[in-house]
């Protein structure tokens, strides 16, 4: 435990020194007697200790896991039934044929799907393992709508929650029904496209066992999925309405405030990245209390307002502006009402030891794909604000307000 919080607070003294970084660049392209070589040590300076703070988070998080495992109850481990293991030997076993370009596997790997992609099918079971190791990796995901669909294209209508009108009382049990308002209906289409990624792979992996493969594909496979994913939910998540700068303490609040439907509000979320997130941790109140507190029921959920604080890695969730001006995100809304992801869960993997170079390295490439598509479905329900630094609430008094 010690070294977890040595790690820890060296994380949280890196990200103020960012921080302060981040503002002195700030600071410096207002100034009047710009110094372009002191600016650009700055940057360098605060790029470097930007890497060292997310290698530090990586640290930590590294711990935490091991700790977990390390206080894992025996009693909570269950070993795989037989169906399941049945399961994943046998994929293991094709995937090992089909690098081996087996004749057994000509009939999988030259066969097309529905959508014109061969390959091996991942199996639901190892899907599920995937999307566990999803979660860890600060996946947007679970914060969004996600519908699981079995076409590879189709629509939906979506009633705006702004929009949303009642039922109409029918006084007499003989009183014809009439149509709902179609003016708050929209049509959102989706097209499920395929996303791919390629890795390399040594012959030795087939001396591996069917854990280590297993465990090796995943991750890999996982960590494709989320920055493809991310990189999807963040460009419909940007179609929302723009926020002016926020640069005070009273104008997250007003975001709070006025941003969505009060009725959406009260399953709102406010969503930063670790930049973002640790600038918002020294923001404070007129009564010096800090704006962000952590919740009652859970102390490692912070919270603005009653409403959540969710923090995403900056790899997973970057800055936004320019490189010479970067801002930090902060959206504020019900990120399930406003973005659907359309699930094809489909993926599937292809192999070979001749194309993408692997003949002359004597290795096998192993592609895998993923099959999805990403829609807004109300952009009132979100608003997308940036900042690079947010002053503390100031005092006023009769005298400073005339």
């Amino acid at each position: 435990m010690p070294n977890i919080n040595k790690i820890n607070d060296a994380w949280v003294a890196s990200g103020q020194k960012v921080a302060d970084l981040d503002a002195k660049i700030s600071a410096a392209l207002l100034d009047d007697k710009f110094d372009k070589e002191a600016f650009a040590s700055l940057k360098e300076d605060r790029d470097t200790e930007a890497a060292r703070r997310d290698s530090l988070k990586e640290a930590v998080d590294e711990e935490r896991k091991a700790q977990e495992i390390a206080n894992m109850n025996p009693k909570d481990i269950t070993p795989l039934n037989g169906n399941e293991e049945d399961i994943k030997n046998k994929f293991v076993k094709d995937f090992k044929d089909m690098i081996r370009h087996d004749p057994r596997m000509n009939a999988v790997t030259s066969s097309e799907t529905d959508d014109g992609a061969a390959g091996l099918t991942i199996p639901s079971d190892i899907q599920t393992a995937i999307n566990t190791l999803v979660r860890q990796y600060a996946s947007l995901e679970p914060y969004v709508n996600v519908e699981k669909v079995t076409t590879n294209k189709g629509s939906r209508v979506y009633e705006k929650f702004s929009g949303i009108t009642p039922l109409v009382n029918l006084d007499d049990d003989s009183a014809t029904i009439g149509n709902n308002d179609d003016p708050g209906l929209v049509i959102v289409k989706y097209v499920i496209k395929r996303f791919a990624g390629i890795n390399t792979a040594t012959n030795s992996l087939l001396k591996d066992t069917a854990e280590n493969i297993l465990a090796w594909l995943s991750d890999w496979i996982a960590k494709k999925v989320v920055v493809t994913r991310n990189l999807k939910i963040i460009e419909a998540m940007n179609k929302a309405p723009k926020k002016p700068t926020l640069a005070n303490f009273d104008d997250i609040k007003h975001m709070a405030n006025t941003a969505v439907d009060p009725a959406i509000r009260a399953t709102s979320i406010f969503l930063t990245n670790t930049s973002g997130f640790d600038i918002l941790t020294t923001v404070k109140d007129v009564e010096g209390r800090y704006l962000m507190q952590p919740s009652v029921t859970n102390p490692e959920v912070y919270m603005i307002g009653g409403k959540p604080v969710v923090e995403i890695e900056d790899r997973w969730l970057p800055d936004v502006g320019t490189k010479e001006a970067p801002a930090h995100p902060l959206y504020f809304g019900d990120l399930k009402q406003a973005v659907t992801l359309f699930d094809r869960e489909n993926m599937s993997l292809y192999t070979t030891d001749v194309g993408g170079g692997a003949f002359e390295t004597d290795t096998t490439k192993i592609r895998v794909i993923d099959r999805f598509d990403v829609q807004p479905t109300d952009t009132e329900a979100f608003v997308a604000g940036s900042f690079t630094a947010i002053a503390d609430q100031q005092v006023t008094t009769p005298a400073a307000s005339k």
